[in-house]
């Protein structure tokens, strides 16, 4: 029979108390750090990323003389850049209503000798700016429709459909961008006046601009890149219900693409409100011409205070219809998200 023994304390070596009744230093510290070098503090406002950090310090920034010259620096780059964007604009509506010697002998006097309202008038009854406004509303209208039709049609086939060759025919778009456009002008043109198979011209018809305008492979480029980033969950699901192409591209795809068609629409609409060349080769018809066509046309030939009401006209209407609609645009240039949610 195994008989036990009490162990009392007096038997425990020292060693095992010492280490039981040692108690942690202070404030956490590490026991083998010297206490007299106390940690070092970490600045900013609680944050150690380095990336948000900027040119000024936060203590700095805490500075009333530093936060007031930033302030004041800052109002003073957005007033030189307003000035430098403003600054023509109003001086050609200023010189709009400002009689041509006034504008001849001080450019830069604000009404000298009054104001000419005359200008304006005259400008629209001389010049049929009301023809020649919708004429640029046509041209760019039906540049906008082709532009849209051409790019989300390519772009769902080269990023939904996947055909066997995309990445071959996704690179021939590719390599259109890296052909200056002047060297495009000459066989343009000549397929514009004599148009192959059909053995029409299209010379002095809007079809002419409009055209040439949809094959543009930026655009067709920017709703690819916007479609291979909507979700494929989306698609599946669609074909294993039986959708088919047709039913993906109106059902699905335009819907969520409202973004990036609002992008494509205001560069497709700018593009061709303020193209000059290639409607100046093959709009040769007054008729037709819109305005950025038919005004330079006429600067020799009417008075320079009129040509310059003309001028202010024909930017003042961009503007207006910017000032309507600059919630779509806006929105629209936002390219938040397909799906939400």
């Amino acid at each position: 029979m195994t008989s036990t023994t009490d162990t009392s304390p007096a038997d425990v070596e020292p060693s095992i108390l010492r280490v039981t009744t040692t108690s942690p230093a202070p404030g956490g510290a590490d026991p083998g750090q010297d206490p007299s070098r106390r940690p070092r503090r970490r600045r900013g406002r609680g944050s150690d990323d380095s990336n948000d950090r900027g040119i000024v310090s936060p203590s700095d920034w805490r500075r009333r003389g530093i936060r007031r010259s930033l302030r004041t620096s800052h109002v003073v780059l957005l007033a030189i850049l307003a000035f430098t964007g403003l600054g023509p604009i109003l001086w050609l509506g200023k010189a709009a209503i400002t009689p041509t010697q006034d504008t001849l002998r001080t450019p830069m006097a604000i009404f000298p000798n009054g104001v000419d309202w005359e200008n304006l008038q005259a400008a629209w009854s001389t010049i049929h700016l009301d023809v020649q406004f919708l004429n640029t509303v046509w041209v760019a209208l039906g540049s906008w429709a082709i532009q849209i039709l051409v790019a989300t049609t390519a772009g769902f086939a080269l990023s939904v459909l996947k055909p066997k060759y995309g990445p071959i025919l996704n690179g021939l778009v590719l390599a259109t961008l890296f052909v200056p456009a002047v060297v495009l002008l000459v066989p343009l043109y000549l397929t514009i006046l004599d148009v192959p198979f059909l053995g029409v011209s299209l010379i002095n018809t809007f079809w002419a601009v409009w055209l040439p305008a949809g094959a543009s492979a930026f655009n067709i480029l920017l709703v690819k890149r916007f479609f291979d980033n909507l979700p494929p969950e989306i698609f599946e699901a669609a074909r294993t219900d039986g959708a088919g192409p047709f039913r993906l591209f109106f059902s699905i795809v335009l819907p969520m693409s409202k973004p990036i068609l609002g992008v494509v629409s205001v560069f497709a609409i700018i593009a061709a409100w303020k193209d000059y060349l290639w409607p100046s080769l093959v709009l040769a018809d007054p008729k037709v011409q819109p305005l950025s066509v038919r005004l330079p046309l006429l600067q020799q030939t009417i008075e320079l205070d009129v040509y310059l009401a003309a001028l202010a006209i024909s930017t003042l209407i961009p503007i207006i219809l910017f000032v309507l609609f600059q919630g779509l645009f806006l929105r629209s240039a936002g390219l938040g998200g397909a799906v939400k949610g």
